[in-house]
């Protein structure tokens, strides 16, 4: 369990829980600029679906609306607006602000209007959850110096080099430290959402918005994200760079040479760091990625073995299997087979 959890207010909701009398968890969204969709999505609708009998979708046990201080539509990262719902106001009518970021490249500091009504939520003590690059904007804000931050790993880098001092957790989906909470964003935002369902209003209600979005199970906090081996893991930036890199090219492998150049090194030097840092070379380091996401994507999705296999950057299915076989000894189709 994460440092801080027990501080989260459980069993006492700032709204009543009779008939009439609000609803049990009520949370208000910020959105970014440019927003991820998919996270906003994921948390909202584990709330909908929790709130009501069935797929009603009445604010009942949960209430939600979505914060603005202009009231003008708010385009998501992939073009789709959104309209809030109501102005500011006063943030001690809500249970928990949540802020939605979006594309780290175009992470922007929110106005003053909303930065003035965080620093209000953090003074009234109402915890504050930030999605996806959430976590950066809180930071550009000032309320984040002294917690344990959640990033996606994709952002790890970008974070140490905006965020100097600061620690980004990258190896969980989410993260809650006292007051503040903050999720990789994707299906964690879903995760995240279904924790806060279960300590204010239920764990069957929890269970219930998830198994209607047909994911299994609630994870966890400390529940890993996909992403590196585990033993890629490494202190060295220039490695740390690399492996990143590589992580964002699985679908097109550069070569050795390339991936120097791109990053304005030598090819030997590149190779030397690896053999120090990781013990292996660069070529069998990408190797390994590759296979470690196509093995995810084998035991966590429907996906064809033949669509794995573009995916992780192989010629084929055919392809994929021989890899998968040395390096695993069996092969997709009997790891998606099971026992």
């Amino acid at each position: 369990m994460d440092a801080g959890v027990g501080q989260l207010r459980r069993g006492t909701p700032r709204h009543g829980t009779g008939p009439g009398q609000g609803p049990r968890l009520s949370v208000g969204f910020i959105l970014a600029p440019r927003f991820t969709l998919c996270a906003f999505a994921n948390f909202v609708d584990v709330l909908r679906l929790a709130a009501d009998e069935g797929d009603r979708s009445r604010p009942i046990l949960c209430g939600w609306s979505i914060l603005s201080d202009t009231m003008d539509p708010v385009a998501s990262s992939s073009g789709v607006p959104v309209q809030p719902g109501e102005r500011l106001g006063d943030p001690g009518r809500f249970d928990y602000i949540v802020v939605v970021g979006g594309l780290l490249e175009e992470t922007p500091k929110l106005g003053p209007a909303y930065t003035r009504f965080l620093h209000r939520a953090a003074e009234a003590g109402v915890p504050l959850v930030g999605l996806c690059t959430g976590a950066f904007i809180l930071h550009r804000a000032g309320l984040m110096q002294g917690y344990r931050a959640c990033v996606s790993w994709f952002c790890h880098a970008d974070f140490l080099e905006q965020f100097d001092g600061l620690e980004p957790i990258s190896d969980q989906i989410f993260v809650i430290d006292r007051d503040r909470l903050t999720c990789a964003g994707g299906a964690s935002s879903a995760h995240l959402a279904a924790y806060l369902v279960e300590r204010h209003v239920g764990r069957a209600q929890a269970s219930k918005s998830l198994h209607i979005m047909i994911i299994d199970d609630a994870l966890r906090p400390e529940k890993p994200q996909p992403g590196l081996p585990l033993e890629l893991r490494t202190d060295d930036p220039l490695v740390q760079r690399a492996l990143l890199l590589m992580q964002q090219r699985i679908d097109s492998p550069l070569a050795v040479a390339d991936l120097a150049r791109a990053m304005g090194l030598d090819k030997r030097r590149l190779e030397r760091h690896f053999r120090a840092a990781l013990g292996t070379s660069p070529q069998a380091a990408f190797l390994d990625i590759r296979l470690a996401f196509a093995r995810h994507l084998v035991e966590a999705t429907a996906k064809s073995i033949a669509a794995i296999a573009v995916e992780c950057g192989f010629c084929d299915s055919s392809h994929l299997s021989r890899m998968f076989r040395a390096r695993y000894a069996c092969t997709p189709s009997e790891v998606r087979a099971g026992p």
